[in-house]
């Protein structure tokens, strides 16, 4: 499903849609309300896998849509798709359980890798909100007794998810299968309680798991 208020670029997004063989619009609107009208009527509307929208929408904007499409259509998974960059609206969106976060700067392929990844069970994020999140929120949180929470090779996988890399990506660097890479990346979701990658990032920095030891 797309949400999208600007007419040409959401005919350029139904576009590649309709062109990738291995995916389905079910639905296509220009305001949030109405997105939920039709998540609410299942008579009419197919509930979708996943769900691209923008946060600057007129009437209901997308931080205050994301708990509510959440509740109208529990297995589907939201990305933000978005001019902005801004810092509150990043982190907001991930706490309300955005699974991905990327920018409207992004090529279409990128877009459409980007929902292949969330349906794969990745998290995509832009390089620089990856960057933001990562380099960031570090200093802004409180250090705390953080203890043996990950093991060294899963705070690795960790890190690099942060940077923005996807699972081939790592297990490429790593030199290790995709299996095992996904195994370590379940393993963390458990340890820190979490269903995504975006969310464990968070996580981590609220338990100090990504704050500096060496550095003064």
């Amino acid at each position: 499903m797309l949400i999208e208020d600007h007419p040409e670029y959401r005919e350029v997004l139904v576009f590649a849609l309709a062109k990738a063989p291995d995916m389905n619009l079910t639905g296509q609107f220009g305001a949030a309300e109405r997105a939920l009208r039709s998540l609410q009527d299942h008579h009419k509307q197919q509930d979708p896998d996943i769900i691209l929208l923008d946060l600057n929408l007129p009437g209901m904007n997308g931080l205050e849509a994301i708990p509510l499409l959440t509740s109208a259509s529990p297995t589907a998974r939201i990305i933000i798709l978005t001019q902005s960059d801004k810092e509150a609206e990043v982190l907001k969106a991930i706490s309300l359980g955005a699974a991905g976060y990327l920018l409207k700067s992004s090529t279409v392929g990128q877009i459409l890798d980007g929902i292949r990844a969330v349906r794969d069970g990745g998290t995509p994020l832009d390089a620089g909100v990856a960057r933001f999140i990562l380099n960031t929120l570090r200093t802004n949180l409180p250090k705390g007794k953080v203890g043996e929470v990950l093991s060294a090779r899963e705070m690795e996988i960790l890190t690099m998810l942060a940077d923005g890399l996807q699972k081939k990506e790592i297990a490429d660097r790593l030199q290790i299968s995709g299996t095992t890479v996904v195994t370590h990346v379940n393993h963390i979701y458990q340890k820190l309680g979490v269903t995504n990658a975006a969310s464990a990032i968070n996580q981590a920095h609220r338990l100090g798991l990504f704050a500096p030891t060496s550095q003064q």
